[in-house]
């Protein structure tokens, strides 16, 4: 039940999103990622991740990474699959998503047009990440504070 409902706030999100986004940066792809389940502690939590940038003419790139949280984060999980939209400036070089994402501050966000939830980071940091699904996370976990993302082009 819960993971539908989180589908469905994502395709939400995805369908008030799309439009925004379009009129300050351009869509350059998605990024999925399938990433490790774990155990979340007090302070935080690290899980490691392997990802597709899929582009919008078809060509794909592999990155490996690392999600971190910062803050309350309790419980454990079991593996789950992240989608994010990627905005850019315009076309991206090979390898351009290498490097760290963090959480953009309301008036970043609100200049790309994209939400609050939205990671800023990447090639000089004009690379962001929005969220558009969640799925297959099962557990219990309790969690409240920031994420950062950190990508290294894949094997």
């Amino acid at each position: 039940m819960i993971a539908r409902s989180l589908i469905a706030a994502a395709a939400a999100l995805m369908i008030c999103a799309a439009p925004a986004g379009a009129a300050s940066g351009v869509n350059v792809g998605s990024l999925s990622c399938k990433v490790s389940g774990g155990v979340g502690f007090i302070f935080g939590s690290s899980k490691s991740m392997n990802c597709v940038f899929s582009r919008v003419d078809g060509t794909a790139e592999v990155y490996n990474g690392d999600i971190d949280k910062y803050g309350v984060d309790i419980g454990f999980t079991s593996e789950s699959h992240m989608i994010w939209a990627v905005f850019a400036p315009g076309n991206i070089a090979p390898g351009a998503l290498a490097g760290n994402y963090g959480g953009a501050t309301a008036d970043v966000a609100a200049g790309l047009g994209l939400g609050a939830n939205v990671l800023v980071g990447g090639s000089n940091q004009q690379i962001a990440l929005q969220p558009v699904s969640v799925t297959g996370n099962v557990g219990l976990n309790v969690a409240a504070g920031v994420a950062q993302i950190s990508l290294r082009p894949g094997i």
